[in-house]
């Protein structure tokens, strides 16, 4: 993941280990990762067990990101699949290793 003086929206994409997916978009990828590992925030994510990072795309333009995450949610699931197999196609956690945030200001409960 980038770390440097400009801001980034992430677009991002979790999976549970049978593969239901989620899509999402934030400024803070680390955090989300962690709110969705510890169940904290979306209801879907948390039922399902949704928890593995397995793509994610930086913008810095906020408007850009949001656009991509609701191409991405149009798209048939093939087409979802195909484009995390491009990437990661083993589906490995990208997030695994990733230290629990210090930063986090959690606003959900």
């Amino acid at each position: 993941m980038r770390r440097d003086s400009h801001q980034f929206y992430y677009v991002y994409l979790l999976a549970s280990r049978s593969r239901t997916l989620y899509i999402g978009v934030t400024g803070n990828l680390t955090c989300r990762v962690w709110e969705h590992r510890n169940m904290r925030g979306a209801s879907f994510t948390s039922r399902y067990n949704i928890n593995r990072l397995v793509w994610y795309e930086a913008h810095t333009d906020p408007a850009a990101a949001i656009a991509l995450e609701k191409k991405l949610k149009g798209l048939v699931r093939a087409r979802k699949v195909a484009l995390i197999e491009l990437e990661n196609p083993t589906w490995l956690d990208l997030s695994e290793g990733w230290n629990e945030p210090f930063d986090c200001k959690l606003t959900t409960s």
